[in-house]
């Protein structure tokens, strides 16, 4: 898993990211972070890498017990 920034201009990509959200509801907003993050899940391919990222993700809210691959 890559930690470090890795991609050019992350600011327009937020900029991007925020505009896509003005006018949604908040069940809207959910459903498209849900959407965003199941196609670059899909970009990404690699379950383990995948996996490493749900548990940093994670990390800041205390421990949980995830499946068993």
């Amino acid at each position: 898993m890559k930690t470090e920034l890795n991609f050019a201009d992350h600011d327009a990509f937020y900029e991007h990211l925020i505009a896509a959200h003005q006018g949604l509801d908040e069940a809207q907003s959910a459903q498209l972070n849900a959407r965003l993050l199941l196609l670059l899940a899909n970009q990404v391919g690699d379950g383990t890498v995948l996996a490493a990222c749900v548990d940093a993700a994670r990390k800041p809210f205390g421990p949980y017990s995830p499946p068993e691959a």
